[in-house]
């Protein structure tokens, strides 16, 4: 992998992930058009640099040209969907309470058809339930407000979480302006 392609990897990573990368998120997706072995690589390196920061980069689907990377915190993400709320909500589609996160990712890896999105993909990124059940329920319409997901339940709180997620882009971008790469930048400790 050239140095180019890692910064531009890195530079998508902060604009995408940085919330899920800085602690604040369980979850982010992102979508690559680079070849598969790019990605490959640069998720071993992920994998090697990361795990003590409990963050997983796992490669979801492969479609055309285009790589799906789902980036979670283990810990954070097993705690949201240990919810009883999302466990009924994912029950829905399939999923079971005594599934293991890594069965779940299977399941929902496996749910994606290419250009698709299975609905409960929301719940996998940390959404409210309230609006995953509002976007499948509108069909993508007649939201409150449109941001990092169409809100449909209590636009105030969504605001305001918006607000830290940019707050946390910003910092990453900050650190990747000075030079740091992005392991480098995640490390950094710094409030958020």
């Amino acid at each position: 992998m050239s140095e180019v392609e890692r910064r531009s990897i890195d530079s998508d990573l902060a604009f995408h992930s940085a919330p899920t990368l800085l602690g604040v998120k369980c979850a982010n997706l992102i979508s690559f058009d680079m070849s598969e072995g790019t990605i490959k690589e640069y998720l071993r390196e992920f994998a090697d640099n990361m795990a003590g920061n409990g963050l997983t980069a796992i490669q979801l689907c492969r479609c055309r040209k285009r790589t799906l990377v789902y980036i979670y915190n283990k810990k954070m993400l097993t705690a949201w969907l240990g919810m009883p709320k999302i466990q009924q909500f994912l029950s829905e589609y399939g999923y079971t309470c005594d599934m293991s996160l890594e069965q779940k990712l299977r399941r929902l890896s496996g749910r994606i058809i290419c250009g698709s999105f299975p609905h409960e993909i929301g719940v996998f990124l940390g959404y409210p339930v309230e609006d995953v059940r509002g976007f499948i329920g509108n069909h993508g319409k007649n939201c409150l407000l449109c941001g990092y997901w169409k809100v449909y339940e209590n636009a105030e709180k969504a605001r305001q979480t918006f607000k830290t997620y940019d707050r946390c882009r910003a910092i990453l971008f900050d650190r990747l302006k000075i030079g740091l790469n992005l392991f480098q930048a995640i490390s950094k400790e710094e409030n958020i």
